[in-house]
Order: C-alpha cells, then structure tokens, then sequence
C-alpha cells in the first residue's frame, strides 16, 4: 500500500514534512522519498532511499540539510521509487501517488504508441507513478489531467502534485484511499493518515471527497474539482492498516475497533477468563470485546517493536514467516492454566495465528479461543495495494475452498454468506487446522454499523465480492 504527507507554509517546511512523512511509515516498508521546492532559488530538491532494511528515519535525517523551500511532499511506499519530478507544459511538478494499476500494461501501450516515453524503470517494469504523471500532462490544465488518471486506470489512484504554485491533492475517484487536510497557523498538509497532524500541531480541516481535487496555499485550500457522491472507501482500513489514533470519513480507527469488539463480547457465549489483543491491530478489539463480556483484558502477548515490522510487508513468504512468529513475544505468567480469548484483526494466510496458537499451548494455556475483527477474507483485492492477497490462493479461505470444492473459485458466495453450511465447514475447519478451541468472524453487518458509514459507501469487496460501481 503506502502513505504520503504534503506541507506547505511561510516558512521551513522540512521539519514538518520530514515528520509527517515518518507517520506513514506503518502503510509501507519498500521505498521511501521526498521532494522540496526552494521558491528562492526555483529549484526541486529530492531523495530516494530502499528502506527494505531499515527506517524511513534513518534513512533520511542525513539528508535533511539539502532540503530547503517552504512546500514539500514526501512518501513512504510498497511499489516503485518515486516522487518523480518532471517539466512540462503545465509546469515543472513533482508527483506521489498511492495507487494500484491493474492495467498498467495496456496504458503504457497506448502512451508509447502516442510518442511518450518511460525513463523510471524499476527492475525492468514501468514505474507507476510515472505513467499516472504521463497521463496527467495529456491535459491542458492540471485538472484536466488528474481526471484523464481517474478515467483511463482500472484499480485506483490518490496523489500530490509539488508544484510551483502550491501543493495539488488529490483523491481518488471512488475514495478507495483517504486524504485528509490539515491546518495550523501559517501551514496547510495533506496526507493520507490523520494520526500525522495532532504532534506537528495540526488540526483536521476537512476529509476530500471522491475525486476532489484541492491546492493548498499557506494560508488556505482551493477547491480545483468538487467531489463526486458515490464513494467505496476501504473497509479493511479501519480493521487493520490504519493507525489507531487516524480517522477516515470522521470516523476514528480505534474506536471502530472497539465497538466491532464491544458488539461481540455482548453475543458470545463462550466462557473465558479474560481477553486479549493480538499486537498491533487487535488490541482495540479486544478492549471492547472484554467491556462487553464483562471479562478483564490481560496482556498475555507483547510485540517487541524496536526491530519488528509487520508481517505482512516483507515481499518472500519465509521472511513473513519468521516476522510474525519473532515480533511477537508470549507471557507465560499470564497464559498458564487460562481459558484465553485472543482478538486479532482478520485471517489471511494464517501464517501467524498458527505459530503462535502453538506456542501458547506450550506455555500452558487451557484453551484458546479466537475472535476476529472481520468476516472472513474471501476475494483478493483488486483495488488497493492490499499485498497480503495479490492472488486468491494466497488467502486461507480459498485454499480451503480448492480443498472441498476441486475449484478454488467455485461457490463463493455462499462461503462469504455468514450461517451458511458452507460458511460453517470453512470456518471449523480452519479452527481444527489451527488447534483453536473456538473461532468466530464478526458479521459484515456488524463491521458497517461499528464504522457508522452507509455500506454503499464502503468497499467490501474482499468480504462478499460486491463491486457497486
């Protein structure tokens, strides 16, 4: 997936734009970058660091004193190297994008064949970014450009323009992905993760709507397209990659978290001697979970953060492995002679839950069951950079599904359809498979009610197959 943060103000923007950058740094662990824009010397500055061994912070404080200008956007991405800085007839500008391309082969045909040409290759491919910069220069204006983006790609695509005049921000068409507008006096940003703003003083302006666009100025916003009505946020945003204290659509990540846990704790019957979060993601539920079972909630798992990123990021599947069974570190004091019930945000490949369901065992737990935050993830995700289902048999459920039906592909529907005989066989067996003494998904519908935003307004694709638009 990936994060950006854009500032500009009347003075330095480094800091902040350093900062903000950093506070991305939980959507992505591939590449980082930064550009700068010094009026004063009508220059961009730029770097691009791999962050595949390291932090986007260390990375890049040696670089900060060849930052200089008062506007600025940065990046902290899973896909290819950018910004990228180019001149054109709108202008020079530099350009971020959090985007997946679907038909990124079949663009980048039809831009060779007009007498374009692509010069950022990322080991042999095209750089995405790039070709979302190369159709927005097909338009007179700026505008007009970033609408060509939204018509021509399938997937989506939200952005920031560095450009001399200020910094675009833009969301993409259905809303797939937020941007958030902050202010404070003498600054605007924008970003994709609202928990960016509260410690570099910023206050929440407004959330952009699908497919506005808007340029900041230090001393205000420009609305440049207003926004369209229909909208298919990701729903998974609030379960598991958003950061507790972010907010999309004014809606707040961990209080979402706590009352999908709250509403569960009210209807299950299972007897437990306390709850628990599985770190980072399930924590919030389990909170809630625990308030409306009536339980204590005890840490009986603790994730050592110095070093370990989460798991699902590292690109080889036995390093994202060795990530979910090392970060986290299990209490035997807490665990011993316990009936435990463990939160976790979702299922996907289990890679995780089964080393350390073993583990707790191990360390003498009586039972373990385990909740999770969402129903159960059927269908990979065609829109956003969700790297964890790039293909469906990467996910449990299909595989499981391969298993009873002969066809991976074969009675979906019915699978994601909650009661379901079919649901049911899929979910016992993947609670035998995993040595769990019971297992529940929430509902879908107690998902929507727990973000409090209409369901035609959220992307559930990767829950029930829906598409709206």
């Amino acid at each position: 997936m990936g994060g950006f943060f854009g500032t500009i103000a009347k003075e330095s923007c480094v800091t902040d734009l350093f900062y903000g950058t950093d506070y991305n740094s939980h959507l992505g662990t591939k590449r980082g970058g930064m550009a700068t824009y010094d009026e004063e010397k009508q220059r961009f500055n730029r770097s691009i660091h791999n962050l595949e061994s390291t932090y986007f912070r260390t990375k890049f404080e040696d670089d900060l004193d060849k930052f200089t200008g008062r506007s600025g956007i940065g990046i902290i991405s899973d896909t290819d190297a950018q910004p990228i800085i180019l001149n054109s007839h709108l202008g020079r500008f530099a350009i971020v994008t959090v985007a997946k391309i679907n038909n990124i082969q079949e663009l980048e045909e039809e831009l060779l064949q007009s007498n374009m040409h692509f010069s950022e290759l990322s080991s042999g491919q095209t750089n995405q970014t790039e070709l979302v910069a190369l159709l927005i220069i097909q338009g007179r204006n700026f505008v007009e450009g970033i609408e060509n983006v939204f018509n021509h790609i399938k997937g989506s695509c939200s952005m920031l323009l560095l450009t001399e005049d200020g910094v675009i921000a833009a969301r993409d068409k259905w809303g797939r992905t937020p941007v958030v507008i902050g202010r404070k006096e003498g600054a605007y940003a924008a970003t994709s993760e609202s928990s960016s703003f509260p410690n570099l003083d910023y206050e929440i302006d407004r959330f952009l709507g699908p497919g506005e666009i808007v340029r900041l100025h230090a001393d205000g916003v420009e609305q440049m397209r207003k926004p369209d009505e229909q909208m298919q946020i990701c729903s998974f945003l609030w379960v598991y990659y958003g950061f507790p204290t972010s907010s999309y659509e004014g809606r707040n990540v961990e209080e979402v978290r706590f009352t999908s846990g709250l509403k569960m704790g009210k209807t299950d019957a299972s007897e437990v001697d306390c709850a628990c979060g599985i770190p980072d993601s399930g924590v919030g539920m389990a909170l809630g979970y625990a308030e409306g079972k009536g339980v204590p909630y005890h840490r009986a798992i603790a994730k050592y953060t110095p070093t370990w990123p989460r798991s699902f990021t590292p690109s080889r599947q036995e390093m994202r492995s060795l990530v979910a069974k090392m970060k986290l570190i299990p209490n035997r004091s807490m665990l011993q002679n316990k009936r435990l019930l463990f939160c976790d945000d979702s299922i996907v490949r289990g890679t995780q839950l089964r080393d350390n369901v073993k583990v707790l065992y191990e360390y003498g737990a009586k039972e373990v069951h385990i909740r999770i935050a969402c129903p159960p993830l059927i269908y990979a995700c065609p829109f956003i950079g969700f790297t964890a289902s790039k293909s469906p048999l990467e996910l449990i459920t299909r595989r499981i599904i391969k298993e009873l039906e002969g066809d991976e592909n074969k009675n979906l529907e019915k699978y994601a359809t909650t009661g379901s005989p079919e649901y049911n066989k899929m979910v016992e067996i993947m609670r035998e498979r995993f040595g769990f003494t019971s297992l529940r998904f929430n509902t879908l519908e107690t998902l929507v009610e727990s973000i409090g935003l209409p369901k035609c307004k959220l992307c559930t694709h990767c829950f029930d197959g829906s598409s709206c638009f």
